[in-house]
């Protein structure tokens, strides 16, 4: 039996599960929507193993995976700002960094040649830590755990990967653009 497509359909799961998410960190069922949330972080890392470990890769693929943790990562951060759980200027900064990446990618993708979409480790390191944040802000407004100061660490550690990570993102198409020419 081919399952080449199951990464992909892992993360049309992850795009699924943001709505039922959303709604329920709005009726403040932290509980439900903290479970749904553990699940789509935990199906970020399976399809990408699966696709690494069975070389089921795919262009489409290549482009959900990333869409599938922004709506994730983009939507609960605006979310959480809204209900003033995290602050406005972290959220702007996250937010900001995803656009600079999306918009760079485009623009490579149709003036110097089609993208292939492979996050970078430190990439990879920041998609950690949002989850990680954005789990640990959810749980302490519905069960008041972990205290402020893990929440005031996590959320420097990772504005410091938000902006290294953006910068490293268009330091690396810069070069493969000036190579191009």
């Amino acid at each position: 039996m081919n399952l080449r497509w199951l990464p992909n359909a892992i993360s049309l799961f992850r795009i699924i599960l943001v709505p039922p998410i959303l709604i329920l960190i709005t009726r403040d069922r932290y509980d439900v929507a903290l479970l749904l949330f553990v699940l789509a972080g935990f199906s970020d890392g399976l399809d990408g193993y699966l696709a690494n470990r069975f070389q089921w890769h795919s262009r489409f693929g290549a482009l959900l995976d990333p869409v599938a943790d922004k709506l994730l990562v983009g939507c609960t951060f605006i979310l959480l700002a809204l209900l003033e759980q995290i602050p406005i200027w972290l959220t702007t900064i996250v937010i900001l960094r995803d656009v600079v990446i999306v918009g760079g990618a485009t623009i490579y993708n149709f003036f110097v040649r089609p993208i292939e979409a492979r996050p970078t480790r430190i990439s990879k390191l920041n998609t950690a830590l949002e989850l990680l944040f954005l789990l640990f802000v959810m749980s302490r407004a519905g069960f008041g755990w972990p205290e402020e100061i893990s929440i005031t660490v996590l959320g420097a550690a990772t504005v410091v990967t938000v902006v290294i990570s953006g910068i490293d993102y268009v330091w690396s198409w810069t070069k493969m653009a000036q190579r191009m020419n």
